[in-house]
């Protein structure tokens, strides 16, 4: 059955065209979206939001971006510290000079920020999957899935599309970040390359 050849087929339950085990209705011009089960007799529930439902709120929005907030930090980890006070005479220079690494603030701030940003993350997407709820979205995707980010993101995009028509923009954001971070982050290994030669570089002509 189609809209178009076969307009005159009476209203009614047929088999689903998509080919699933269940009965869809066909209400005489076109498939709709009602299904019901045949084996048991029962409709199966229609998961769409009341039209109009709105699907971006401030919590998701932090989901998508608060992984992020850490990575500035970065290029506040003074690694050239680990070759400048070098001394290859002294065997614990090396792990005095990772130990500067660690314990200096641009680190610091980057593991505690780190934290920070997944428990932001974690309570942004609990409470975005509650909003959800509370604005009559069926069966919203869940929460917990936020402790893998940023996959509650995405399955979020993708489920909140299906029942409501809208949401890609969280989609289209999160592949965005993600992009930007593999920029940032390349950039700053290239940086950190390039330093860390140089002070080789200086460290072989001091000591060679």
């Amino acid at each position: 059955m189609s809209n178009s050849s076969t307009p005159s087929v009476a209203a009614g339950w047929y088999p689903d065209p998509a080919g699933s085990a269940r009965s869809r209705w066909w209400d005489g011009t076109q498939w709709t979206e009602h299904y019901y089960d045949p084996a048991t007799g029962v409709p199966v529930a229609q998961l769409k939001a009341p039209e109009g439902t709105k699907v971006y709120n401030v919590w998701i929005w932090l989901v998508v971006f608060l992984p992020y907030i850490t990575l500035p930090f970065l290029f506040l980890i003074d690694f050239s510290g680990m070759f400048s006070n070098l001394d290859p005479s002294d065997p614990s220079g090396v792990m005095r000079a990772e130990l500067q690494i660690f314990t200096s603030p641009g680190y610091v701030l980057l593991v505690v920020g780190g934290w920070i940003a997944f428990a932001g993350v974690v309570l942004s997407a609990y409470r975005d999957w509650r909003t959800l709820q509370a604005a009559g979205v069926p069966r919203p995707f869940h929460w917990a899935w936020s402790f893998l980010n940023p996959v509650y993101a995405i399955g979020r995009a993708v489920v909140t599309k299906r029942r409501t028509g809208h949401g890609s923009a969280v989609l289209w954001a999160t592949i965005g970040m993600i992009v930007l971070s593999f920029v940032i982050s390349t950039v700053w290994a290239s940086m950190l390359m390039v330093n860390m030669m140089q002070q080789l570089s200086t460290y072989s002509t001091l000591y060679n």
